[in-house]
């Protein structure tokens, strides 16, 4: 396993890697070439960190490899054993390994700019199916078998890493000792359209809590509605602020303290201070300060596949109907939701068309995504069969109002996945592994259980 570079945080200590894998997973599989070589093709990078107390180096340490949340999330970038807050506990048990999923971080990149370079739209679109979860597993299985001697791990999944999970055992269930999920187990069958059917009525819900709490906030936003419905408001990037780009801003209303960070948002949105909220129907103009701010929120900068992979996370092989911008879809059965409405709803993790016209790092990468939209075609990602008869210890954090995916359809999925277990709470919004208490609750409870004996070689 050789190393790129070694260094030391506060606390920590952390080996930098990286290891070269088929773009193209279709007609190999991991062990095969772990055994033969990488076989002809293209081949891209895939980086990896490992971690581990600061006291524990060189210490055979057990593995966890944490599976980032997303689509298109990098791996945590740490500054201590505290910075993010599953990390602290679960370095007393393990060595973890903090992977790049292909495409982001400083694994091979993706971004409109080198998308562009594959080809016409259907080269582009056919490229962003090797970005999705059969081919993320299918590279961790490689890395395991190759750079970590085949030893079996336990994953740790947050939110899309629970998709990634359940892949993983549907695919190598061999390789994994224990599993544990956050936020995060997909419904099985998959279906972006009863995922939205979900996701909207909880955004009415979470909308009225935040102006419940925040009163101000709702004349606040209908004032800037009122202002954008003029169509003449940029943003610093020059794209334009639509009414519809201003709902999504409710993208973070199920995690901690966003409510808090879009009230503060608001706070100085006027130019006239509180002056401008004197009628709500008035269209006041806004701070230079506000408009950077809601850049900050909604530029895709920093992972342009979220919302490009964002509906395909639910394609598993060959659909019999296409999706068909699904959230879009379930956004025009709800007349509340429109952009016209007062008390003005937002909208949250639903990737729509006018975000592939309005944001200029997604202009580029739509021809693919309509290509995609219209596609039936693509790789298996769960084996229902294989589920049902699961023997790795599965244990779930099940988030009972999680805005983003339904504890509902998670709870449906886990009645059909052996030896997995559900700790269902309402303690936590969607990003509880963050703090300090989820990872260790749900460590405990499988401990107790006699569900690690294989993770941790006891």
């Amino acid at each position: 396993m050789p190393k790129l570079t070694s260094y030391y945080l506060p606390g920590l200590y952390v080996e930098d890697h990286s290891i070269e894998v088929p773009l193209d997973w279709r007609g190999h599989e991991p062990a095969a070439v772990a055994a033969d070589g990488l076989p002809a093709g293209e081949r891209i990078r895939v980086f990896y960190r490992t971690v581990c107390a600061a006291e524990n180096v060189g210490r055979d340490l057990p593995l966890l490899v944490f599976l980032q949340g997303g689509p298109g999330g990098a791996g945590p970038r740490l500054l201590s054993p505290t910075s993010d807050g599953w990390i602290a506990e679960a370095i007393k048990h393990f060595r973890v390994v903090l992977p790049d999923q292909r495409g982001t971080g400083r694994s091979t990149h993706a971004s409109a700019r080198s998308i562009a370079r594959r080809g016409d739209a259907r080269a582009q679109a056919e490229y962003l199916k090797r970005l999705l979860a059969p081919s993320i597993v299918r590279d961790f299985e490689y890395l395991r078998l190759t750079e970590f001697g085949g030893r079996a791990w336990t994953t740790l999944g947050q939110s899309y890493g629970g998709f990634l999970t359940l892949c993983y055992l549907s695919l190598f269930p061999q390789g994994i000792a224990a599993s544990f999920t956050c936020g995060g187990i997909p419904h099985v069958p998959a279906s972006a359209a009863d995922v939205y059917a979900h996701t909207f009525p909880r955004m009415v819900t979470k909308t009225h809590a935040y102006y419940e709490r925040y009163p101000e906030d709702e004349r606040r936003m209908a004032a800037i509605a009122n202002r954008l419905a003029a169509g003449d408001v940029t943003l610093p990037d020059g794209s334009p602020l639509s009414v519809r780009r201003l709902q999504t801003l409710g993208g973070g209303l199920g995690m901690k303290p966003a409510p808090e960070r879009l009230h503060n948002l608001l706070d100085t949105a006027f130019e006239a201070g509180d002056g401008s909220l004197a009628c709500a129907g008035a269209a006041p103009e806004l701070t230079d300060g506000f408009l950077i701010g809601v850049l900050e929120n909604l530029t895709t900068a920093g992972n342009p596949l979220y919302w490009t992979l964002q509906e395909f996370i639910y394609a598993d092989g060959t659909m019999k109907e296409p999706i068909r911008w699904a959230a879009e879809q379930e956004y025009a059965r709800h007349p509340e939701f429109a952009d016209t409405a007062r008390p003005l709803m937002l909208t949250g993790e639903a990737a729509f068309p006018f975000m592939f016209e309005d944001d200029p790092l997604l202009v580029p990468l739509k021809p693919a995504v309509d290509l995609l939209m219209e596609d039936t075609e693509f790789d298996p990602v769960y084996d229902e069969a294989r589920l049902v008869a699961n023997e790795v210890p599965l244990q779930a954090a099940v988030y009972f109002d999680d805005l983003y995916v339904d504890s509902g359809l998670q709870l449906d999925t886990l009645s059909r996945v052996g030896n997995s277990h559900a700790w269902v709470t309402n303690q936590f919004e969607h990003d509880g592994l963050h703090g300090s208490e989820v990872f260790g609750r749900l460590f405990a409870e499988a401990l107790n259980r006699g569900d690690l004996e294989h993770a941790l070689g006891a």
